[in-house]
């Protein structure tokens, strides 16, 4: 029988989302063994001066529990 978990963070980027999101995985990847996949439940623009200067994700990172 396997059991999974969810945890959720908040990851930036000044790049892109995309960027955001990988930094995000690998960084829970750092400390959490099994990830099977992330879903990206919000994206959020930090904006100043009228320019996007950060993107902001919101992940639901799914892994297995030994």
């Amino acid at each position: 029988m396997s059991v999974a978990k969810n945890i959720e963070v908040i990851a930036s980027s000044t790049t892109s989302i995309e960027d955001a999101v990988k930094s995000g995985v690998a960084k829970v990847g750092e400390t959490v063994k099994n990830i099977q996949g992330v879903w990206v439940k919000d994206i959020k623009a930090v904006v100043s001066s009228n320019a996007v200067t950060e993107w902001r994700a919101t992940l639901a990172i799914t892994f297995v529990v030994d």
